[in-house]
């Protein structure tokens, strides 16, 4: 694979403005917010609205991928999806989430998740990740996805290739009735053909008005998540798949999280609603 040096963090910018006229998360100035306690089964109209947010950050994602080649910072591809969500109406919601000081995540390389986006310059040969998640209609969309930067390795691009496949098969095996480990089930069957760790302390989570709802989808097979899936539970996946180890370090930004041999490491994510026979993808652009 690559030979190219472990990253090293860069400078972060001052944190981006949105316009008063958007509605803010109830978290944003505060150190955490108030834990979710209504029900993870949503109502029609607030799965409505969750579309229209998924949609929102499935095409903020999209956009800041089309600048994503050597020589752009990270901190150039927060600013674009920034202003992308604000110009639709949509906050966006990592922005002052626990105090996290942008607008979406950039994991690049061994970067497992929560890659703070600042003067990193993507270089060729690189994989990003783009974590992009919208506020709108007193809802949340949340999605990911890892991009090629520039002449990717082979083994990389497989990496990145097969962890996509992880996710649109764990999909596929979402029904009503079954419990949510098999979700886990599904995606860590498929990692180990290719030898892959599978990341288990960062998981896919409910989502709804909540960013964070409480509700835990593991991306391995664990026997204690029994949680019985129903119709109208609305959550993520978004499986992370390793070179290597599934261990971590987190740098001393408490945010990002990096695998612990350094290999290399992938994600993507989709927000989802559960209907009477599967899903229903939310984060649709």
């Amino acid at each position: 694979m690559s030979g190219q040096s472990s990253l090293v963090p860069g400078t972060v910018s001052p944190m981006r403005g949105v316009p008063a006229s958007i509605p803010r998360p109830e978290y944003v100035g505060k150190d955490a917010p108030t834990p979710y306690t209504g029900p993870e089964v949503q109502d029609a109209e607030t799965v409505e609205k969750m579309r229209i947010a998924g949609g929102i950050a499935a095409r903020a994602m999209e956009e800041a991928a089309r600048y994503i080649e050597p020589g752009v910072t990270t901190d150039k591809l927060d600013e674009i999806a920034h202003t992308y969500m604000c110009d639709h109406g949509a906050y966006p919601s990592t922005l002052g989430y626990r105090k996290f000081p942008k607008s979406l995540c950039t994991s690049v390389n061994e970067v497992i998740c929560h890659g703070i986006p600042d003067s990193t310059v993507l270089r060729d040969g690189d994989i990003v990740n783009l974590d992009v998640t919208a506020y709108i209609g007193g809802v949340h969309g949340d999605n990911n996805a890892t991009y090629l930067c520039g002449d990717v390795d082979e083994e990389s691009r497989l990496l990145v290739e097969r962890t996509r496949e992880s996710l649109n098969r764990a999909i596929k095996a979402v029904r009503p009735g079954r419990q949510i480990n098999i979700i886990g089930r599904v995606i860590e069957s498929y990692a180990k053909r290719f030898g892959y760790g599978v990341v288990r302390d960062f998981t896919g989570h409910g989502i709804n008005t909540s960013f964070h709802s409480g509700l835990i989808v593991p991306h391995y097979d664990d026997e204690r998540a029994t949680t019985v899936i129903k119709p109208g539970m609305t959550f993520t996946i978004e499986p992370m798949l390793t070179l290597g180890t599934h261990e971590w370090d987190m740098w001393e930004d408490g945010w990002t999280v990096v695998t612990k041999d350094r290999r290399r490491t992938a994600q993507f994510e989709h927000t989802l609603v559960v209907t009477e026979t599967g899903t229903e993808i939310l984060t649709l652009p």
